[in-house]
């Protein structure tokens, strides 16, 4: 993924966004991340990936997928139904 390209679709938060916003605010805990532009908030797919960015900004890689490999990953979590990720499903460190 480019740093322009989406991380979370539901509020068009950019990569770039997100990696600034955890270089400046360093949130703990990773939450916080939904203080930059409520990423997160929506269906709950990028929030394993808002929990990496929090913990690395600068080594955050959305596992090697292209901008369409993600896409197509985040519709079929959505079309599967599953329990929505959560903050508290996802990050296992101490707040």
């Amino acid at each position: 993924m480019n740093l322009d390209d989406e991380v979370c679709y539901c509020y068009h938060v950019s990569l770039r966004k997100l990696v600034n916003f955890s270089r400046r605010q360093r949130p703990k805990p990773p939450s916080r991340m939904t203080e930059c532009l409520n990423a997160g908030t929506g269906c709950g797919w990028c929030i394993p990936f808002l929990i990496k960015i929090a913990d690395d900004p600068n080594a955050f890689a959305a596992e090697d997928l292209s901008p369409e490999e993600y896409a197509q990953k985040r519709r079929e979590y959505i079309e599967s139904r599953q329990a929505r990720n959560t903050f508290s499903d996802t990050d296992t460190r101490a707040s």
